[in-house]
């Protein structure tokens, strides 16, 4: 079945519940013993930080997500590393790592997106200092590269971060994009004003069935499976998992879920949420015989927590934010999928 023809994700405008500023959870900064920390949620005059841990952006090209974030009624921050370029990246290693350190220790900004992905954040994370991060938490904005970060954080310090798309993906001219387009991009709002998240998604023959509750954690698989074995690699115990791609074969996709069921990932999730994957296709006669479907199907059978597929999340079009690190009521029926932020 193609992705397409039967998936619809909207995020749920109305109804939806403004959770206090400064909400936590629990104290402490243990990932794997307390309950998550949540960042303090943006209000009208608040500072957002925009900077290039990975890949590099031009000025020109930062300037529409600059200006609607403004418009969002927040002050934006550039950091020294935008308009940069070394090689492929937004400055050297030293600079995107003084860039980003900055504006984990500036008190006055209270959420940092980044400004795209590519590569790069695996070569500064083990250089931060996340002492004033973990005094002051705040917001970290982005996906792909940055899950790295994402999965740092939760790792180490519990603390919750946004999974979304980041300032490449703003529209040029708001008013010509499109509504799926223009959702997303609210979506990303919503979340920093603390509005409770919930997407409905359609039908997928392949999901399996269920309801389950727990921490949302996740990000690109390719990423996460790099990370194994570092002080970033991803705990999942009792965790709702969501994973995404893009221009991977299918022998690659394959390998990736193997890595997470030996790795135990798979073993005592609450559930699995599997989001766009974009196959590259070989070009040779060199089949894989198998569908991103069979690949999971093949490593979850054992297990009983619910499975769905195409979920609103990757790198594509309708890529929605997602809190991690928040918990999360996933249902996946005969009718629909709803992910809801919990309480």
């Amino acid at each position: 079945m193609k992705r397409k023809s039967f998936l619809q994700a909207t995020a749920a405008l109305a109804g939806l519940t403004v959770l206090p500023t400064g909400t936590t959870y629990a104290v402490g900064n243990l990932a794997n013993t307390a309950l998550p920390i949540i960042p303090s949620y943006l209000q009208k005059g608040d500072t957002i930080g925009v900077t290039s841990p990975a890949g590099y952006i031009t000025l020109e090209e930062i300037e529409p997500a600059k200006q609607l974030m403004e418009s969002w009624g927040f002050r934006v921050k550039l950091g020294n590393t935008i308009g940069k370029r070394h090689f492929t990246f937004g400055g050297t290693d030293a600079e995107r790592k003084e860039d980003l350190q900055q504006m984990l220790n500036d008190k006055t900004i209270k959420a940092i997106m980044c400004a795209r992905g590519g590569y790069g954040a695996v070569r500064i994370v083990d250089q931060l200092d996340w002492t004033a991060f973990k005094q002051q938490p705040k917001w970290v904005i982005g996906f792909s590269d940055i899950t790295v970060l994402h999965n740092h954080i939760n790792r180490n310090m519990g603390i919750a971060s946004i999974h979304s798309k980041m300032c490449n993906s703003f529209p040029s001219v708001w008013a010509n994009a499109d509504a799926q387009q223009k959702e997303t991009i609210l979506s990303i709002q919503k979340a920093l004003t603390g509005v409770r998240m919930e997407y409905t998604a359609g039908i997928n023959a392949f999901n399996k069935k269920g309801t389950a509750t727990g921490v949302l954690v996740g990000g690109n698989l390719k990423t996460i499976e790099s990370l194994a074995a570092s002080s970033s690699d991803l705990r999942t115990a009792n965790k709702i998992l969501f994973v995404e791609d893009t221009g991977e074969y299918m022998y690659s996709m394959d390998r990736m879920f193997w890595n997470l069921k030996r790795s135990g990932k798979l073993d005592n999730l609450k559930a699995l949420i599997v989001g766009g994957f974009k196959e590259k296709k070989d070009a040779g006669d060199d089949d894989f015989g198998k569908t991103l479907q069979d690949v999971v199907l093949e490593k979850v059978k054992e297990y009983n927590y619910p499975v769905c597929f195409d979920f609103p999340v990757g790198h594509q079009r309708n890529n929605f934010a997602l809190k991690c690190g928040v918990t999360h009521q996933l249902v996946v029926t005969d009718q629909q999928v709803t992910l809801k932020e919990q309480y």
